[in-house]
């Protein structure tokens, strides 16, 4: 899995073999509870499309092995529809990455996209242009989620490494937003309101205010979560000192969205970390998470 740090210079002639295969390991379904005018065969149709178009897409240069593939699931539960092929609902998103000399995978993105919507018509190709302002939305919309992954995984591998890959995000984000005529949601500052959407994330990602963040995510994984199996005691030291990053990030930009979808993902996982550790160290953690995410403080306190 390491190795990817160090291709990731080459150029694309050199890394992506005759028959590549794709970066991401996925899983699409889609839940259609409400829906009755439209045939469930064409959403089986669109699972297999957009499994086979995020799992044979080659996102970067580097080259992966089967076993490197980032493993992640896509959840749509679509909720509305209409005659003219057009719906809405939801999308989660998560995605591991695994724990070096242990057979943990640690969970990098765990996020629910509560304003999606595109247009499908069944037996349409699904291609995206990274170009195009007006490109078909439901492309555009997991091509965003492919390279937000790549983007976190990188960034737990290297200082900073994702950065390639949040700016493709950002571009998407920016062509769609000065669309004229692609008007669909999550795409654009002010849609969905509270600055929680696609446009936000990728804000949050390349805002100054964040850049202690996304050091820490470097920290937290590759010397933390890294060396934990071998030595828990520096692995759990290093953790901590990323968390101290995270709650001066979100000080310094308070309510980021980034740094609640990092609570999302780690939250049990930083419990469990914790229940085995110095009182001071303890109590310590319990007084970062309740602060960056209080709206579960009771559960960071079944730390002691």
């Amino acid at each position: 899995m390491l190795k990817r740090i160090f291709l990731s210079l080459f150029v694309f002639a050199f890394t992506l073999p005759v028959f590549a295969q794709g970066e991401l390991l996925a899983t699409v379904r889609i839940n259609t509870p409400q829906l009755q005018q439209t045939d469930r065969k064409v959403f089986d149709e669109l699972e297999i499309s957009l499994r086979d178009f995020i799992n044979n897409t080659k996102w970067s240069k580097d080259q992966f092995e089967q076993d490197e593939r980032i493993k992640c699931n896509f959840i749509m539960t679509i909720s509305s529809e209409n005659e003219n092929g057009f719906f809405g609902g939801e999308l989660a998103v998560q995605s591991v990455r695994p724990a070096y000399g242990s057979g943990y995978e640690t969970p990098m993105l765990s996020h629910l996209d509560k304003d999606i919507s595109f247009y499908y018509i069944q037996s349409l190709p699904i291609e995206f242009l990274p170009d195009a302002t007006d490109n078909q939305n439901i492309a555009a919309l997991f091509a965003f989620y492919a390279y937000l992954i790549l983007g976190l995984d990188y960034d737990s591998y290297s200082l900073y490494g994702g950065e390639p890959y949040v700016l493709v995000a950002q571009q998407i984000v920016t062509n769609i937003e000065n669309s004229t005529t692609n008007a669909n949601a999550g795409w654009r500052p002010k849609d969905g309101g509270k600055n929680r959407n696609r446009w936000w994330i990728v804000e949050n990602m390349l805002n100054p205010r964040i850049k202690p963040y996304r050091a820490a995510q470097y920290q937290y994984h590759r010397n933390g979560l890294d060396v934990f199996s071998a030595n828990p005691d520096q692995g759990r030291s290093v953790v901590l000192s990323a968390l101290e990053e995270i709650d001066k990030a979100n000080t310094a930009y308070f309510n980021a969205m980034i740094v609640q979808m990092f609570t999302n993902c780690k939250r049990d996982e930083i419990v469990e970390m914790w229940k085995v550790a110095p009182k001071s160290q303890r109590d310590r953690v319990i007084q970062i998470m309740t602060k960056i995410d209080p709206t579960f403080s009771q559960r960071y306190r079944e730390i002691n």
